[in-house]
Order: C-alpha cells, then sequence, then structure tokens
C-alpha cells in the first residue's frame, strides 16, 4: 500500500451549501457523517457536494458518542443509512445481530471496537471474536498514556492485514494514529477543521501539510516532539516538509507525554517498538521534560550540562546523546563586552540562552516570576537573579523573553515602557501572530526579534543533529503558514524598527 485513504469526520451539522465538504483537499476519499452529533444527513444532497464515498456512523454513549435511544431506534436508523450510504459503521457490542447482518450486506459493513488500552494479544481476541465478514474494520482504545498507543500497533504488525484500521486515541495516542497507516491501516480518520487540535484530534487538512499523507513514502526511523503542549507546533510540518524533499525515510511524529519515566520505559527503551521494525531516531524534548531527559542520556553536550537540560535528544549507537540548540535563538545578536542582557525565564530554554551569553563575555542577569526556579538557575550558571515583580527594563540593551507568556496573544510579560529605544528584544514565544511583545517593541520603534524566526533557526539546527543532513533552504516560515516552501511577498528576517512582520502576511 502506497497511500492512506483519507477519511474527514463531520461533528456538527452541515452549513446550506456544506461549505465544510467543498473546503476539504482533494486527497479526502471518504466523508464519515457522525450522525449522532450531525443529525441524519441525506447521502443524495451529500452527493451534491462530495463526489466520494460516504460513512454513516451513529456512535452510542458507551463508545463515546451522544446516541442514548434504544436499540431497536439504533437499528432502524442503521438500517434506513444502509440504503443510501457506502459504509454503515457497526458497533461490535451491540450491532452484530441477526436481523441487521441479514439486511445489510458484508460489502456495506465497518465493523468497530472501542475500549480501554488492552495489550496486543487481548485486542487480537476481541477481534477474532467479533470479525464477522465485512469491508473493514476498526480497533480504537483510549490512550492513558503515551506508551498505550504500542498495543494496536503491534496488532497491526502480527495480522498484516490490510482491512484492519487499528490505533489509540485521546492525545497520548495521535502519534499512533498516525503511524498505523504505514503498517497496513487503510483508513486514517481526521477531522474537518482544527476545532480538536489541542485535544489530540487533527484535520483532514493537517494531515495533509504536516504529514504529506495521503502518501505513504518509505519510513525506516522514527522522530519526533516530546512534550505535553506540542499539538500548535509547526516542527512536525517543518521537518516532515524536509524528509519528503531530501527523500530521506523518516517520519516526525507528536508524542504527548504527562509522566517522562513511563514514556521512557514503557515505549523508548521498550523491545516492542523495534518489532515494529521502525525504530526511534532521536526527539525534540519540549517543557516540561528537558531535565528529566538529560538525566537518562548516556553523553550531553558542554552546554546542555551547563543549562542543566536538554532539547534535542539522538540515538547513535545505541547510546543517547543531549544537545541543545537553545542558543541558537541569539546566534544573530552580536556578543561583546558592551552587552547587558536580561534573560526572563529559567526553565531549560531560559538557562541555554544565558549560559550561551555569559560563554560570549555578555553581562548577565536571570529574571524569572518565582523565587524557587531563580534561585536553581542562579545557583546552576553563577549569575545574579531577581524576582520579576523588581524587574526595569532600562537597564539592559539587549532582552530575552524565555517564557511562554504571549504565545496565545494573553499580556507581555513585563512594562514594555521601561524599556529603553535601543534596547534589542529577542521574544521565544510565537504563535500565529506576532507576540503582544514583538508587537509592542516595535509600536514604540524598538527592535524585536520574532519567535519564528528563533524557532526556524532552532529547527534547522535540530534537523541536522537528529538526520545528519542540513533542512532545504526553501523549508521556511511559507511552509508553516501555508504547507507550501517557497517564498512569498514579504521578505523574511527579523522585525526591525516599524516593518512588522504580520504572520498572514503571505
Amino acid at each position: 500500500m502506497d497511500r492512506a485513504t483519507l477519511v474527514a469526520t463531520i461533528l456538527a451539522p452541515l452549513s446550506t451549501h456544506a461549505v465544510e465538504i467543498s473546503s476539504l483537499p482533494a486527497a479526502v476519499e471518504w466523508v464519515q457523517i457522525r450522525s449522532d452529533i450531525a443529525g441524519d444527513i441525506s447521502a443524495e444532497w451529500l452527493r451534491n457536494y462530495f463526489s466520494g464515498k460516504l460513512l454513516y456512523s451513529l456512535r452510542s454513549a458507551r463508545s463515546g458518542g451522544e446516541f442514548r435511544g434504544t436499540q431497536a431506534e439504533r437499528s432502524k436508523r442503521l438500517l434506513a443509512a444502509s440504503r443510501y450510504y457506502d459504509l454503515i459503521e457497526f458497533e461490535a457490542d451491540s450491532d452484530l445481530s441477526s436481523e441487521l447482518l441479514e439486511l445489510i450486506p458484508a460489502r456495506k459493513r465497518l465493523i468497530s471496537w472501542r475500549g480501554p488500552a488492552q495489550a496486543a494479544s487481548r485486542l487480537k481476541s476481541l477481534f477474532e471474536e467479533t470479525a464477522v465478514p465485512a469491508h473493514s474494520y476498526c480497533m480504537i482504545s483510549n490512550a492513558a498514556t503515551t506508551s498505550d498507543g504500542l498495543q494496536p500497533l503491534l496488532l497491526l504488525n502480527e495480522l498484516q492485514r490490510r482491512d484492519l484500521t487499528a490505533f489509540s486515541e485521546g492525545p497520548c495516542g495521535l502519534w499512533s494514529r498516525l503511524l498505523a497507516p504505514y503498517l497496513g491501516a487503510p483508513f486514517l480518520f481526521g477531522q474537518v477543521n482544527d476545532n480538536g487540535r489541542l485535544g489530540g484530534e487533527l484535520s483532514v487538512h493537517q494531515f495533509v501539510a504536516d504529514y504529506g499523507f495521503p502518501a505513504l513514502r518509505p519510513v525506516r526511523k522514527v522522530f519526533g516532539m516530546v512534550g505535553n503542549r506540542i499539538f500548535q507546533s509547526p516542527s512536525p510540518r517543518l521537518h516532515n516538509a524536509a524528509y519528503r524533499a531530501l527523500n530521506y525515510p523518516a517520519l516526525f511524529l507528536p508524542f504527548h507525554v504527562e509522566s517522562f519515566q513511563e514514556f521512557w520505559r514503557e515505549l523508548v527503551e521498550s523491545p516492542a517498538f523495534c518489532r515494529l521494525g521502525i525504530p526511534i531516531g532521536g526527539f525534540v524534548m519540549v517543557s516540561p521534560h528537558k531535565e528529566a531527559a538529560l538525566a537518562v542520556a548516556a553523553h550531553a553536550s558542554e552546554m546542555a550540562r551547563k543549562a542543566g537540560a536538554t532539547n534535542v535528544m539522538v540515538c547513535r549507537n545505541s547510546l543517547w546523546e543531549a544537545h541543545t540548540t537553545d542558543p541558537e535563538s541569539i546566534s544573530a545578536i552580536p556578543r561583546d563586552g558592551t552587552l547587558k542582557a536580561a534573560v526572563i525565564g529559567c526553565g531549560g530554554a531560559g538557562r541555554a540562552v544565558a549560559a550561551a551569553l555569559q560563554q560570549a563575555g555578555v553581562e548577565v542577569t536571570l529574571v524569572n516570576r518565582g523565587r524557587e526556579r531563580g534561585v536553581y538557575a542562579s545557583g546552576l550558571l553563577g549569575l545574579p537573579f531577581m524576582l520579576l515583580s523588581e524587574f526595569l527594563g532600562r537597564n539592559y540593551n539587549l532582552l530575552v523573553n524565555a517564557t511562554p507568556v504571549g504565545k496565545n496573544n494573553d499580556c507581555l510579560p513585563f512594562d514594555v515602557d521601561s524599556l529603553n529605544r535601543n534596547t534589542t528584544v529577542v521574544d521565544l514565544a510565537y504563535g500565529a501572530k506576532p507576540t503582544p511583545l514583538v508587537a509592542a517593541v516595535v509600536a514604540r520603534g524598538g527592535t524585536a526579534i520574532d519567535g519564528f524566526d528563533v524557532l526556524l533557526t532552532q529547527v534547522r539546527k535540530q534537523f541536522q543533529i537528529l538526520s545528519g543532513k542540513k533542512m532545504p533552504d526553501e523549508i521556511g516560515r511559507e511552509m508553516v503558514l501555508n504547507g507550501n516552501p517557497g517564498r512569498c511577498g514579504s521578505e523574511e528576517g527579523h522585525l526591525h524598527g516599524d516593518t512588522l512582520h504580520a504572520m498572514e502576511a503571505c
């Protein structure tokens, strides 16, 4: 199989002219109507707007849906839909009655099972118990931990069927949904819009732009991002686009991790992942796991050791190495003895930036909202520390915001009016638009380095460490904005004076 079958799931009533469907990527072959939420929609009407195939689902409450009617009502609606829809979802624990099986032919049945995380052996038994003749089958478990996603993939790997889709749902299981097509799962289910992204539900648009679906390129190694606030990151789009451009057989996945110890023990060090035949090559580490990751590394770079944190882990010769690209955040800043810098935020990124500035001979002061982490960073680096409540920007000509404040366009990390006109501000936070800090600095006529420029600099370095290759130059800001490489109308670079680099400029 060299293509996955993209399925767009409708989770709300459609607009009058079904613009939600007409705006779908051309690669979408199926539309799934969740009739328990969107209501029963005429298949004949849908075909006016969609030329592909239609899947009817009436998800019950016991399977995480909204239908709470009687079984008789349920059977009546499934039977009515089967006259016009191409495929009808049967729930394995309720819909396999002889009546429905007699009236709905096997070619129109999708048999699904949903439940808690199970070992692959148990999933196999459940599948064998419910595998009546059908067009296709789905085994979907709820992932409570990141390693839960391994089990349905091990099932796919063992059975080697081309009519079985198996993965784990939920933030911790999203990575398994994305990897499943490479192990034979025919269907890849995605939402019509991005409303579920924070909960680990991606849209079909993201499947295409971030992961290159429906094409299934050869994948011989997995890389990924590890953290618990990762689903809005553009890193998967950038890394995967570079793999495609270089014809490099790898896939970059999002690993939502609550417990780093569990993730490392049960997934990274587990022999089970090796059984899939796609070894893990490395990770980009984000908050809050940068310190815990450093502790498990066999080797660490000098800067990672000094900062007490890592944001890149790579496996070489079966040993894990820890690196940090956070110092790249200030790579464009001339560093000399005339600079007085303040680094706001004493997490792993802030400590690495402060260490790089310190190494270059810059006078550095650490600033943090809380005292405990600030004192820890101060002792680790031998740098002075002050509380954010005591901070005055006018005393510095370089300021680095290493906190997430402003990433969601929420607020400013400090009073911008306290800055001198000649202060250069580097904001590590980024979002769909310039952060409030960047916008405020530029509005005052100051100089700001946008968080997206910082991100791209770091991603390029991370890509080189992980793959050993240079990321193509055309992979940049436009790739994040519209999924296509190449230049756009505005010039890439830093924000200077009144030339605000609005994210929607392209």
